[in-house]
């Protein structure tokens, strides 16, 4: 289903039948209301977050109304995974800068008293939103619950209706009442039937359940799952969506085509894996290129911090764009002490790589808007033990894209990558040992003396029939804090050295660093907190721990602005 494009005019304004103004600073909710300390160096310039308390995940994104809307789980009541966890609901027009409204939905029912969880929006025929939703009923079992806007002609959407024969879907014979949750974006079939999965698993076995409705309120489990994985548990937070084969555009989620593959993604072990197949709507099975191994081996939307994620299809721009909450790495204590905890990711378009191999993700392009002063390089030798401070941009909010060139590919050291597990070798052959190729890259939010830093850099070795390219995410001296997790993370990058160039670009925002490497063939996320690199005193090098030379082909960077992402706002839609 196709959602017709509204007419925009500006940022503030569209043409709607009537002058409506919108204080989107909730001032029913008091925990919205209370403003967290100014001395917050952990908090985010341009990456989204409410106020203040507890954020997890992203919700039912769309585009309605000239409006992009954000929904996400939100504790109103503190920094911590709360008993009572509701639809916290943002708007913005160009995925960058946010305006809170009021809450969408809250526990009031006896099917989601004891908290509104994670689901999906879909939009139906008529350019009506529709959300699906797991409430935690009087049981705390997990049902799947309906909700329709109460005004579809206000384009902020800021009011919700539960359906009143909720739930729709309960947890069917054989499924345990708190392993059934997180509906997806549901598809229309050829025949003209919804259908829809919800994550689950039986005998430890994860799997998608699915139903299918003709009227999206009557649904009926169909006789077997979508699909099921032997190697993995409870999946959280599925999706399912296609991609075009030949294009980088996306397509609307009931797409089914020669034209494109399906993707089947699951949220399980603290990651969010996903396997590429061909959808058959005929026999209602997702037949997969690979399974689900529960190893190193495994595709990832991100080698980091990044969990429970959502995409939509935005039909404004044919783009698929991603979302995913970004968790803390520091103590539940620190959160309170700071009174918030977590972080959206910026959105990411998604698309598949030319290869058919694996989805490519880069920052959506919105982000630029935020550039500021400049530095550029171009044709820069790095020495071995180079270290080159990247001077005249704000170290603590940047966004840096370099390209890297190896030319002395000979002598790399050789290693056999079957049976290796990319992060822990970027946790043995950290930033402060010396390869022949690597490691080579970005030192981020880093002290003067170096003392504090976060690395993320590449190694090269020679393969059995190719070259090897390493990306790692070093956080071993991230922080002189000793409470903080300083997890390393890492992920080979399928590119050839020989054939293009290594590239990285990283978003860095005082906290958190979102890094690409490979043009978007391996993304990593990590969360640091620095003691003596805090805003004026954080800086930025380029270094070169290899015995080889490497050459910066290119190189761009930006001090980035911030973002207005905040509750105090109104905006004012003006009729024609």
């Amino acid at each position: 289903m196709e959602i017709s494009a509204p007419l925009v005019v500006g940022i503030c304004c569209v043409f709607l039948s009537s002058l409506i103004e919108v204080e989107a600073y909730n001032r029913n909710i008091h925990s919205l209301q209370v403003i967290v300390s100014e001395n917050q160096p952990y908090r985010t310039a341009f990456h989204f977050q409410p106020p203040q308390n507890w954020l997890n995940d992203p919700n039912g994104p769309m585009y309605y109304g000239g409006v992009y809307h954000l929904f996400y789980q939100y504790n109103p009541y503190g920094a911590v995974f709360g008993n009572r966890m509701i639809w916290a609901h943002s708007i913005s027009y160009d995925l960058i800068n946010w305006i809170h409204l009021n809450h969408a939905i809250e526990p009031t029912d006896p099917f989601d008293i004891n908290s509104c969880w994670s689901g999906s929006v879909t939009i139906l025929p008529g350019n009506r939103p529709v959300i699906l939703y797991t409430g935690l009923d009087a049981n705390n079992n997990q049902v799947q619950n309906l909700a329709t806007p109460k005004n579809l002609s206000d384009p902020f959407l800021r009011e919700w209706v539960k359906f009143s024969k909720n739930p729709i879907m309960t947890p069917p014979n054989g499924i345990k009442g708190n392993e059934f949750r997180d509906p997806t974006t549901a598809w229309k079939g050829l025949d003209g039937k919804w259908r829809v999965i919800i994550g689950s698993e039986l005998n430890n076995h994860g799997m998608a359940i699915l139903y299918r409705s003709e009227d999206f309120v009557s649904w009926t489990k169909y006789q077997h799952p979508l699909y099921i994985s032997e190697e993995t548990g409870m999946w959280e937070c599925p999706d399912f969506y296609p991609v075009s084969i030949n294009s980088t555009n996306g397509v609307d989620t009931s797409v089914q085509n020669p034209s494109v593959k399906h993707v089947m993604k699951a949220s399980f072990n603290s990651h969010d894996y996903y396997v590429l197949g061909n959808y058959d709507s005929e026999m209602e099975r997702f037949i997969s290129e690979s399974d689900f191994t529960g190893t190193s081996l495994d595709l990832r939307y991100d080698y980091g911090k990044f969990y429970a994620s959502k995409t939509f299809f935005d039909n404004v721009k044919n783009r698929r764009i991603l979302w995913g909450w970004v968790n803390e790495s520091d103590s539940t204590e620190d959160d309170i002490e700071k009174g918030w905890s977590g972080l959206q990711s910026i959105p990411r378009q998604v698309w598949l790589d030319e290869s058919g191999k694996q989805l490519l993700q880069w920052p959506v392009e919105e982000i630029e808007t935020l550039r500021d002063n400049q530095v550029s390089i171009h044709g820069k030798k790095l020495l071995s033990g180079a270290v080159f401070e990247l001077s005249g941009i704000t170290a603590a909010q940047a966004d840096v894209e370099v390209f890297f060139e190896v030319p002395e590919l000979e002598e790399v050291e050789f290693m056999d990558p079957t049976g290796v597990d990319p992060q822990l070798l970027c946790g043995k052959e950290n930033a402060s040992s010396n390869g022949k190729l690597g490691p080579f890259g970005l030192l981020t939010l880093a002290s003067k003396d170096l003392t504090e830093q976060t690395a993320i850099f590449f190694r090269v070795f020679r393969g059995p029939s190719r070259y090897i390219v390493l990306m790692c995410s070093d956080q071993s001296r991230s922080s002189l804090r000793k409470e903080v997790d300083k997890t390393t993370f890492g992920a080979f990058v399928d590119i050839d050295p020989c054939l293009e160039k290594i590239s990285l670009r990283s978003l860095i925002d005082h906290s958190i660093v979102e890094s690409y490497g490979g043009e978007g063939r391996t993304c990593i996320t990590t969360r640091v907190y620095p003691m003596l690199a805090s805003d004026e005193g954080m800086h930025l090098y380029l270094f070169n721990n290899g015995t080889s030379s490497v050459i910066i082909s290119r190189l761009n960077a930006w001090s980035m602005k911030r973002a207005k992402i905040n509750g105090k706002e109104s905006l004012r839609y003006r009729a024609t």
